[in-house]
């Protein structure tokens, strides 16, 4: 385990040298740990850091969260400030790596689940100058954490992939539709998959999501 700008993460370094690596960045959901996407990192391109990252709040069971969330208060659903917390903690995290490592700033990644989806949305949003391809897996814009965006955002060089259950009774396929609707409607290039599934991740999914990452590698 290893540490920078107080974020604690895991990381698979590059299994083949080139010029200029990527980083492939996964951001676990709500509950869960580092290890939880870390298991992707077999199946991504040899050239890429791969760096599962943790949420600085501990919650119950050994869990960690972005931001904490309110199962009871529906009007109080979830801490923003610890989200807006947490999105600046990323985007230091990114540039600090990627100086660090002397990664190619060009071909940065996010992947995130659940909670994880929801901050990649934000984060990816308000830095496509930072961010080339964004996963998001089981995950929704939420307003609160994007904030407004400028309408002379440049989001030529970003692309997105969402995927989501119709089945979701945790983040309902609405919300993730929503998320689609706004990709069309701020002109970002994406591809979108809805599954026979639940919150969680299909096997086709994890097979799509790797068919995307390929047209770009």
């Amino acid at each position: 385990m290893k540490e920078l700008n107080g974020i604690s993460y895991l990381e698979r370094l590059p299994t083949v040298t080139t010029e200029k690596a990527s980083l492939f960045l996964l951001i676990h959901g709500y509950g869960s740990n580092e290890e939880d996407l870390m298991s992707f990192a077999q199946d991504l391109p040899a050239e890429a850091y791969v760096v599962s990252v943790r949420a600085p709040f501990s919650i119950m069971y050994g869990g960690y969260a972005w931001y904490a969330i309110d199962f009871v208060n529906n009007e109080k659903f979830m801490d923003i400030d610890q989200a807006l917390e947490s999105r600046k903690l990323l985007v230091d995290f990114i540039d600090s790596y990627t100086t660090q490592k002397e990664i190619d700033a060009d071909d940065v990644w996010l992947a995130g689940f659940s909670q994880g989806a929801i901050l990649t949305y934000a984060i990816a949003l308000n830095n496509p100058d930072k961010v080339k391809h964004a996963l998001i897996l089981s995950g929704y814009p939420e307003q609160r954490i994007i904030g407004d965006l400028p309408k002379d955002k440049d989001y030529s060089g970003l692309s997105f992939f969402v995927s989501h259950g119709v089945e979701d009774v945790v983040l309902p396929i609405e919300w993730g539709r929503n998320g689609e609707q706004l990709l069309k409607d701020l002109s970002i290039k994406h591809e979108y998959h809805e599954y026979r599934s639940g919150h969680g991740i299909h096997p086709q999914n994890y097979h799509d999501m790797l068919a995307w990452i390929a047209l770009f590698k």
